[in-house]
């Protein structure tokens, strides 16, 4: 690593204030974690403290965008920075390079399932078209399954079972199992059927457009719901981790 002016290293605080406006669930416990796992090497000043250059929170923007807008396993993303440290022409993000031996070889992913997310649940996936779109095996989708995160309509998908996966894929990476998820899971049922509470008097309406305004409502609801959650994890998490 190439030697930088003292006046561009940053603490971890700096980089945590400049990334957190692209990426506001990013916290000094994961900027530690993808240290770890030596997808970032800041330099350490003599009382061990770490310090970061432009280049560290460039690369550390990659990582998080790579995870964020793609879903890559990290094993994918390392494999992605490692071919661009040894100066090689890699594809774009979400390509797999075929003939690469860390990467699975499976079929071509179908537009649909490379572009579809839970905002347009009325597409309908094959099971091929999830598991290359999720970038899943077999395996995973099978316990999905079982634990009910995914269901199956007939012989097809739900385009929100696609951002299911993926979402599980990604925390693979992390450590959590599929059965950890339970407890989200149930979580999500209670809030949905809480949501359904709120709008049945919408629903037994007998008025024009009665449905689509309960619908409506649900989604607000819903979006509100989402925000409050992800406030108070982060808060809970705040508090643990000051102690």
């Amino acid at each position: 690593m190439n030697a930088q002016p003292a006046r561009s290293l940053m603490t971890i605080g700096d980089v945590l204030g400049l990334l957190r406006p692209e990426f506001p669930d990013i916290t000094i416990s994961k900027i530690r974690f993808l240290e770890a796992e030596g997808l970032v090497e800041p330099q350490r000043s003599p009382s061990g403290y770490r310090k970061f250059g432009d280049a560290d929170v460039e690369r550390l923007r990659f990582v998080l965008t790579a995870q964020r807008d793609h879903y890559l396993p990290l094993r994918v993303i390392r494999q992605h920075l490692e071919a661009c440290d040894r100066g090689e022409s890699v594809p774009p993000l979400g390509s797999p390079k075929p003939g690469d031996p860390g990467t699975p070889q499976r079929r071509p992913r179908t537009l649909v399932a490379a572009d579809t997310t839970a905002e347009d649940p009325a597409v309908r996936l094959t099971r091929r078209q999830l598991l290359d779109g999720a970038g899943i095996d077999e395996a995973l989708l099978a316990r999905l399954e079982e634990y009910g995160l995914v269901r199956r309509a007939g012989a097809h998908y739900e385009g929100d079972a696609l951002s299911i996966a993926r979402a599980a894929a990604a925390l693979g990476e992390f450590g959590f199992e599929v059965r950890h998820l339970r407890a989200v899971k149930a979580a999500a049922d209670r809030q949905a059927g809480l949501i359904e509470q709120m709008v049945a008097p919408q629903l037994r309406r007998r008025s024009r457009g009665a449905h689509e305004q309960a619908a409506e409502t649900a989604r607000e609801i819903a979006a509100l719901s989402v925000r409050l959650h992800a406030a108070l994890v982060s808060a809970g998490l705040r508090e643990s981790l000051d102690r």
